[in-house]
């Protein structure tokens, strides 16, 4: 079926003729708002068929790429492409940001066997070993050496001095603890001292015993195979012993690209971003984590094309947030260094990372840190930017219109707002949960099954299109529009608001977040801007 509308429309008429059938929510511009050009009323949600079908075609790219659309894979240039047709046919002029990334691999599972009782070698767990980022490849059967570690719980020295290696027999496989120096600095000096393979066990500080998951901190660190270990496998092997080592990675340094386009009407200098990740881990086709949020937020896109809004709305698909946010933070270190007043103009930034987990919670940032303490990041406290609270709020108080409950969720940086509010840019959005277990009170206001995790196919490979609730993604896209809408009308309680203030005011939010999601930092390099593909 086809109409015909105005070429400009106001953002409320645009997302409400897109779904007949949508549960509408009221949100109402805020009194005497100077910067609402055309006040939105009520706004409806885009077809959930419509992000279904833009996911049915990320999961068809996947299966015709080796299963994934990871950063630095033809899988996500295949995601790029759609998205940018896809843009382009909806009347924007997107543009492709390029920049270099360090990626990594593992081609096949990495897997370590020990001595055992009896003689046959023991293949150790996922939770007792895992390889390292960057860590090189290659297959080795030696003895296992300790150098400078008895095993005690400390943040130990071992292997940080050339001289912790006196007495290393070349060809066998350094056992070194964790501490004091980085993970790439002990290999490194494992490698000058002969060793075939490094373990890395855990140090035995409380927080500490658990298998080591650590990086070497950029491609080619080194050529052996570096795994880390639980301090309980490690100090098991300070006997010595014969240990087989087979990693098959691939370690270097790749392209990968952020997609970027905004309404064309709007005040530029009160620009609203909405974001999501495009890409994929490189163990599966990614479509809960995260092309839900890529494929809802281009719906949204879709429909606010050729409408007029009071602010410029733009929207980003970033690249690489799973090798460490590094798209985001790429595009946000070249406004600083090269368009400071850009950057200085965006009003806030919205994240959607994950909107369609199975076993799904309605979870919102919790931007005035009601719920959740602000956490230790690497450079002090991770605090919510003033405004980020009224993002919070509207979030709540749209759930709050159609009769659903919402909770929160912690507000840790650990996802493509990270960069936003480190420029102190007032962020928020939504986020349906990954690997934490939903709790019986959680079940029994969002639905689904406690003592489960929320996405109990996070980060792995059957994170597929039968990975995704129908019914979350689209309530959790309905909010998306109604928020990015009422702020595409006005920023004014964002920008005229604190988080203190609004603590008070909002009575609605629900302490039931999940546990936080630590999806990584790293380095970013840039490689400059492409023209659109």
């Amino acid at each position: 079926m086809s109409h015909r509308t105005p070429i400009r429309r106001t953002v409320a008429a645009a997302l409400a003729g897109t779904l007949a059938f949508a549960v509408p929510s009221a949100v109402a511009a805020p009194p005497g708002d100077d910067d609402a050009g055309a006040a939105a009323t009520t706004v409806a949600a885009v077809p959930t068929q419509q992000v279904l079908d833009h996911l049915e075609v990320f999961q068809a790219v996947a299966h015709a790429n080796n299963g994934n659309r990871a950063s630095g894979t033809p899988g996500y240039r295949g995601s790029v492409d759609y998205v940018v047709g896809r843009l382009r046919a909806a009347g924007y002029a997107p543009r492709v940001q390029a920049f270099t990334f360090p990626f990594f691999q593992e081609i096949v599972p990495t897997t370590v066997a020990v001595p055992a009782p009896g003689g046959a070698p023991r293949p150790l767990t996922a939770a007792e070993a895992a390889v390292m980022v960057y860590s090189g490849s290659g297959t080795v059967t030696a003895p296992v050496q300790a150098m400078d570690t008895d095993g005690a719980p400390v943040a130990s020295t071992s292997g940080c001095e050339a001289e912790d290696f006196a007495g290393f027999v070349a060809g066998n496989i350094a056992l070194l603890q964790r501490g004091t120096c980085t993970f790439g600095v002990k290999a490194a000096n494992a490698q000058a001292a002969g060793a075939a393979a490094v373990l890395i066990f855990n140090s035995g500080l409380p927080g500490q015993e658990d298998v080591v998951t650590g990086t070497l901190g950029e491609p080619g660190a080194t050529p052996l195979p570096v795994v880390g270990l639980s301090h309980a496998t490690g100090t098991a092997l300070l006997g010595g012993g014969e240990v087989t080592v087979t990693a098959q990675t691939v370690s270097e340094n790749r392209e990968s690209f952020n997609v970027l386009a905004e309404t064309s009407s709007g005040d530029p200098e009160n620009t609203v971003m909405v974001g999501a990740h495009l890409d994929s881990v490189p163990q599966g086709a990614g479509i809960n984590d995260n092309g839900s949020g890529s494929a809802g937020i281009l719906a949204i896109a879709e429909a606010l094309a050729h409408t007029d809004t009071a602010n410029t709305v733009r929207f980003a698909w970033w690249g690489a947030e799973e090798f460490g946010l590094l798209g985001s933070r790429h595009y946000v270190a070249d406004l600083k260094a090269n368009d400071p007043a850009a950057l200085e103009d965006i009003a806030l930034y919205l994240n959607f990372d994950m909107i369609g987990s199975p076993n799904y919670g309605r979870f919102v940032y919790d931007g005035d840190h009601s719920a959740f303490p602000p956490v230790q990041g690497t450079e002090g406290l991770v605090t919510a930017p003033e405004g980020s609270a009224a993002i919070e709020a509207a979030f709540h108080e749209h759930f709050g219109s159609v009769g659903l409950a919402s909770g929160e969720t912690e507000f840790n940086g650990r996802s493509d707002y990270g960069p936003f509010i480190a420029e102190g840019i007032a962020s928020g959005g939504l986020f349906t949960g990954a690997e934490g277990i939903k709790t019986a009170e959680q079940a029994a206001l969002f639905g689904g099954r406690a003592g489960v995790a929320y996405d109990f196919c996070y980060h792995g490979a059957c994170d597929d299109l039968a990975n995704v609730d129908a019914q979350g993604l689209g309530e959790m896209t309905d909010a998306a529009s109604a928020v990015i809408s009422r702020f595409a009308n006005s920023t004014q309680d964002v920008e005229g608001t604190g988080a203190d203030e609004n603590a008070q005011q909002d009575g609605r939010a629900l302490p039931l977040g999940p546990a936080a999601v630590d999806q990584g930092n790293g380095p970013t390099s840039a490689a400059g801007d492409l023209p659109a593909l």
